[in-house]
């Protein structure tokens, strides 16, 4: 996931798509569990899954588990593939918007889950896994995105508060240009940047959605779409972010004003992780997700899905609530550096950064939860981009995009 799941993978993909597609086979007293590189460390990934397989079995010695580590490239192939022949797995790893995909194959997880279970998870966590009224998925791990500031770019500059709303951050905007520092980032790589990441927060505190209610059709060309991309064509035409990143493929972050000089002042498109090494850790400010009529950012929800195919959904299902247990899960969340989707339940008290990340969790948006929002995207992708670079005005790149996505959403 690059803790947003761009972790190098633990094993060629070619692997699972060429027969390596294990199952559950006949046998109902085995579950088997594909899951992906979430704990960067491999050794330590497959450690942490034996030995909770260890204790799993002493607790339910009738019960074999079968945990296979994928790797996160062609990961909906490989898995489309297994579930077509009828050999996929009882249990999956699955973020939100890989649930209305496989919803036909899921088997929604409400009556296996307990209502003590169920109250203790945060709503923003149960929003996240729920498609059609139905919960499809346990969540065991979440992420956020807030925006997070460089306490020493904004000692250079000499201003003592940090933005908060699409109107403060404008207005720092020249201060900061004048000392030579970008006030943000922007990256409208249309093949790897995610509008998860970059438009849609922002079309969400504008008030806006990328679809309407039931998801038959789109929403973003809306008034509130247009005060996104305005906000945004702002920044750009005021010289107050990076033009290079709009249409150029992803570089390294080594290669970003993000990292270079430490010229950038504040953004909601990198994680405290990724920048530490550039900006050191003391000099992380972490603000929360920009406001303008909502105070909204993007974030991730991991969570355990079971197949219909799977012969004991008793068993399956013990073995995901343990899993989710909050000692076990929070072992996990732990190791891999994400946060608990468990309500109040604050694993890094003890780290000012991480924990100020944690209390932004209850205001995360994981995009939207319909079969064709991938493909959505892919068309309103490059008409943001041509409205940045000055090819198209908000409003047509918004009108273009809706007419494109109609071929999409029927």
């Amino acid at each position: 996931m690059r803790r947003r799941m761009a972790i190098a993978a633990v094993a060629v993909a070619g692997a699972l798509l060429a027969g390596g597609c294990g199952g559950s086979g006949d046998d109902a007293s085995t579950v088997t569990m594909w899951t992906y590189p979430v704990i960067a460390d491999e050794k330590q990934h497959r450690a942490y899954w034996d030995e909770a397989v260890k204790e799993f079995e002493k607790k339910h010695p009738e019960i074999d588990v079968k945990v296979e580590i994928f790797p996160w490239a062609n990961r909906d192939e490989a898995l489309t593939t297994a579930l077509a022949g009828g050999k996929g797995p009882d249990v999956a790893y699955l973020i939100p918007d890989q649930l209305p995909k496989y919803a036909p194959n899921i088997e929604p997880y409400d009556e296996h889950l307990g209502p003590a279970a169920k109250k203790a998870y945060r709503p923003s966590a149960l929003r996240a896994t729920t498609v059609d009224g139905k919960l499809l998925g346990a969540p065991l791990l979440m992420s956020t995105e807030p925006l997070i500031c460089n306490k020493k770019v904004f000692d250079a500059v000499g201003q003592k508060t940090y933005p908060t709303s699409w109107d403060e951050l404008l207005a720092m905007a020249p201060k900061f240009k004048a000392k030579g520092y970008d006030i943000t980032t922007y990256n409208g790589d249309t093949a790897n940047a995610t509008l998860n990441v970059t438009y849609y927060p922002l079309l969400w505190q504008a008030g806006g959605d990328v679809f309407n209610k039931d998801g038959t059709s789109v929403a973003f060309n809306s008034p509130q779409g247009v005060k996104a991309l305005d906000f945004l064509k702002r920044l750009v035409d005021g010289g107050y972010v990076e033009k290079a990143p709009l249409t150029k493929t992803s570089p390294n972050i080594e290669q970003t004003r993000v990292a270079q000089n430490k010229v950038v002042a504040c953004t909601w498109q990198h994680l405290p992780t990724e920048v530490q090494k550039f900006w050191g850790k003391g000099n992380i400010h972490v603000v929360g997700p920009l406001k303008d009529v909502k105070q909204v950012g993007y974030g991730t929800v991991g969570s355990l899905a079971m197949f219909k195919r799977t012969k004991n959904k008793g068993a399956a299902a013990d073995w995901i609530n343990f899993v989710t247990s909050k000692k076990l899960m929070d072992g996990y969340d732990r190791e891999s550096g994400f946060f608990s989707p468990l309500t109040g339940n604050d694993l890094y008290a003890g780290d000012p950064v991480s924990s100020a990340m944690e209390k932004t969790l209850d205001q995360v948006d994981v995009g939207p939860l319909y079969e064709k929002s991938r493909d959505v995207m892919g068309v309103l992708a490059p008409e943001i981009q041509a409205a940045l670079i000055g090819k198209k005005s908000p409003r047509q790149a918004l009108a273009d995009a809706e007419r494109a996505a109609k071929g999409i959403t029927g």
